[in-house]
């Protein structure tokens, strides 16, 4: 395509060259930088991409998008290389893929989720209901990029708008008719999602997190940016029982719905939501650990939930509730929840009249004490919980995991978890430290692999095992090194085996 064309719909100034340039591919990574690429320069925390000019046209890139004059570049662009300048490079990158992979965004329903705890949770039950009703989905989110039975990891929850729209071109090529997306308050902020317009978004929650350095300078800033996905979609759905619900909605432009799970004796300050969740009920039975509970509202059907806890109930409301504009067939939903699996988010990998074996992600104080509560509430005869602390992170997260098992669970095994440059035996005695100001009984075998076969293999009726940390992810960090290693697997082998010896 001509480079004219590319470059439609955003603002820029023609330095030098010919907008008649034949252009093939974008490209923002000087190593890969080639003939027929538009070259994207953008000024970074760390690298100012514009220093790698020379590079790129050594590689045959004769068209480049800067985000300066012609006269601060540090060194002269050639003669026959078309210079673009835009005021923000990433943004001119967004706007170029959307363009180079032919607006795929736009031949798909966009459905985008955010908030601080239960996006991810949220957006695989959108996909498994909408699956569960015959439709084909494509998802992007911190569990990788699904096409059909296809995963490829993704190194951030929003990826770069470069692989956004190759995704999505992807998608259509595949036959997918919806995209569900997890959209994090960073990809906002680098503007990896620019251009992007969602018929659907849903924010489920949110409470200070990634506030730092390369994060977001202050709470007023995160929650600014995850708000912005309201004025990114057409049809817009709230968790009205936020504490900042205000906030989140000031600046809203969609049409805006809301949803809550109705708490006996709460006040309704707000007002009743558009979709509200009652009669609430924990079951656990063999082969089945979740929650049953009525939507009302603009929606009316029964829930069966096969995934504990009541936040749960909260994500299972937001997707239910999202899915009702699509005209699905209520029985289809419920099916879809009913048999949800989502990795390493309470996924209940085993189940039998003696025992439970969950996995979970649950890596800090919060969501290991929010975790921990909610299987209280199955009354377990015991609750175990397996679990460590990653290495050359705060020492304040290990203290307060060890101080909450403590208090919370019957047993803990103290184990690895992604050590990174620690010893796990140091980590380790952190954790334990706290446990045992607390009282509570604790076991330490630190080969993680070992601490899981321990508590199955010596699992009384009645228990509840969590395996606790890390989730989905199928590695552990060692000395910079990331070894093969999956919760699920070695729970699955260790079942295997004992069924197997009866």
């Amino acid at each position: 395509m001509k480079l004219k064309e590319w470059l439609n719909g955003l603002d820029f100034e023609l330095l030098q060259g010919n907008l008649e340039e034949e252009v093939f591919d974008v490209s923002y990574d000087s190593r890969k930088a080639k003939p027929g690429d538009v070259f994207v320069c953008m000024t970074g925390t760390r690298v100012d991409s514009h220093v790698f000019i020379p590079k790129v046209e050594e590689a045959g890139c004769r068209v480049i998008l800067v985000e300066r004059a012609l006269d601060e570049l540090l060194k002269p662009v050639q003669a026959e290389t078309t210079v673009v300048r835009v005021k923000d490079g990433r943004h001119g990158l967004a706007i170029l893929s959307a363009a180079r992979f032919g607006h795929p965004a736009k031949k798909l329903t966009m459905i985008g989720v955010t908030g601080t705890k239960g996006k991810t949770t949220t957006a695989h039950m959108i996909k498994a209901i909408l699956e569960s009703c015959g439709k084909k989905v494509g998802m992007i989110g911190t569990n990788g990029t699904f096409i059909g039975d296809q995963v490829t990891p993704n190194l951030n929850t929003t990826p770069e708008s470069y692989q956004l729209h190759q995704a999505f071109a992807k998608m259509v090529e595949a036959g997918c008719q919806y995209l569900v997306m997890e959209v994090s308050s960073q990809g906002i902020k680098m503007r990896r999602t620019d251009g992007i317009f969602f018929d659907y978004g849903l924010f489920t929650n949110i409470s200070p997190d990634h506030i730092g350095p390369d994060e977001h300078k202050d709470f007023k800033e995160y929650l600014y940016y995850k708000s912005r996905l309201l004025s990114m979609c057409k049809v817009g759905l709230v968790n009205q029982s936020d504490l900042h619900f205000d906030e989140i909605v000031e600046d809203a432009s969609c049409e805006l719905y809301t949803y809550r799970v109705k708490v006996e004796g709460e006040q309704d300050s707000k007002g009743k939501a558009d979709f509200e969740a009652g009669g609430i009920h924990y079951v656990s039975e063999p082969g089945f650990v979740g929650t049953e509970f009525a939507v009302s509202g603009r929606l009316s059907m029964e829930v069966r939930l096969g995934i504990p806890g009541i936040f749960n109930v909260d994500n299972a409301l937001g997707a239910v509730s999202l899915c009702s504009f699509l005209g699905l067939d209520p029985a289809g939903m419920s099916h879809g929840l009913e048999h949800i699996r989502v990795n390493g988010r309470m996924e209940i990998v085993y189940s039998c009249e003696r025992f439970t074996v969950l996995v979970d992600y649950a890596h800090n104080a919060v969501s290991m004490e929010s975790l921990l509560k909610t299987l209280r509430d199955y009354h377990p005869r015991r609750l175990v919980c397996v679990f460590g602390c990653g290495g050359n992170r705060s020492k304040e997260r290990r203290y307060r995991m060890g101080e909450i098992g403590g208090k919370l669970a019957d047993l803990c095994i103290l184990t690895a978890d992604n050590s990174r440059y620690e010893k796990t035996e140091d980590i380790i005695a952190d954790i334990r430290g706290s446990i045992e100001k607390t009282g509570g009984a604790y076991l330490e075998i630190p080969d993680r692999r070992e601490a899981i076969r321990y508590s199955i293999i010596h699992a009384q009726p009645g228990d509840m095992i969590a395996v606790i940390g890390k989730g989905h992810e199928d590695y552990q960090e060692i000395c910079g090194v990331r070894h093969h290693f999956l919760d699920r697997e070695v729970i699955e082998e260790t079942v295997r085996e004992l069924e197997e010896k009866g």
